[in-house]
């Protein structure tokens, strides 16, 4: 029942809240990158360039390359210890540790029964979200065992991104916005008004729209406008209330500030 209740809750989320969200100017660091893939809590930079993924701190630099798979279709580090490369022409997932070193792959073309996956994200232990393109549903995969764990319902159009944490997962579709557990169920379905991009930060996301980003609390079932200057948005995510925007070759962070 209070599952049923917060699906209701959240359904019809078009009004926009009259609070905004300000943001304070941190800094601008130049940069060339395909992806800007996460930046963790010690100010690390995990981004893909053509085939290469790297990773910067600041006294070690790390990358990796895979020339016979080619260019990284997305990356996730979400899990430092785990991070994972898609490469969607070869449909098949690498995990890396956190020194970039390969220790898992897997080839789904070679798994019975076959997965066509377009968009995969990072689960709790040893599993990845995958969106499976011709059952059209979301799995959570075990990679040491090869096993689905948990299985959405199918989806009834095109997806356009996806997003996770250890215990729920954002599955973004161009009529819908799933949110689900970590045992497959759907906690909310929300109609997509135009939302074309999503990142996650501690169960809150942040969400794209017409070049503007907005906020949508894990309590609530408003969006919050995050007041910016103006930007041309290629990508953003976010990291303990630092909003990373990368635009122009340049990322650029800005602290939330709530009012």
């Amino acid at each position: 029942m209070k599952s049923l209740l917060y699906i209701s809750f959240l359904f019809s989320i078009a009004l926009f809240s009259q609070e905004r969200i300000t943001t304070e100017v941190v800094g601008t660091f130049p940069i060339k990158a395909d992806q800007i893939t996460h930046i963790d809590n010690f100010g690390a930079l995990f981004y893909t360039v053509g085939t290469t993924f790297y990773k910067k701190e600041d006294n070690q630099n790390y990358s990796y390359s895979n020339v016979q798979l080619g260019a990284i279709t997305s990356a996730n580090a979400f899990n430092p210890l785990k991070i994972n490369l898609f490469y969607k022409k070869f449909n098949t997932v690498l995990i890396l540790d956190n020194r970039l070193s390969d220790i898992y792959r897997v080839n789904f073309s070679a798994i019975q029964p076959y997965k066509n996956i377009t968009h995969i994200s990072t689960g709790s232990d040893n599993t990845i979200w995958i969106f499976n393109q011709d059952t059209q549903h979301l799995e959570l995969f075990d990679y040491k065992t090869n096993k689905t764990r948990a299985t959405t319902m199918p989806v009834e159009s095109e997806v356009l991104d996806l997003t996770s944490n250890y215990n729920y997962s954002w599955l973004l579709t161009e009529k819908f916005l799933y949110i689900y557990n970590y045992f497959g169920s759907t906690i909310a379905k929300i109609k997509n008004d135009g939302f074309i991009q999503i990142d996650e930060d501690n169960g809150n996301l942040i969400i794209l729209k017409d070049q503007k980003l907005y906020f949508l609390s894990k309590k609530t079932s408003q969006l919050i406008p995050i007041h910016l200057p103006e930007l041309l948005i290629k990508q953003f995510l976010v990291t303990n209330e630092s909003l990373y925007i990368y635009s122009d070759e340049t990322l650029h962070q800005f602290q939330l500030k709530f009012i």
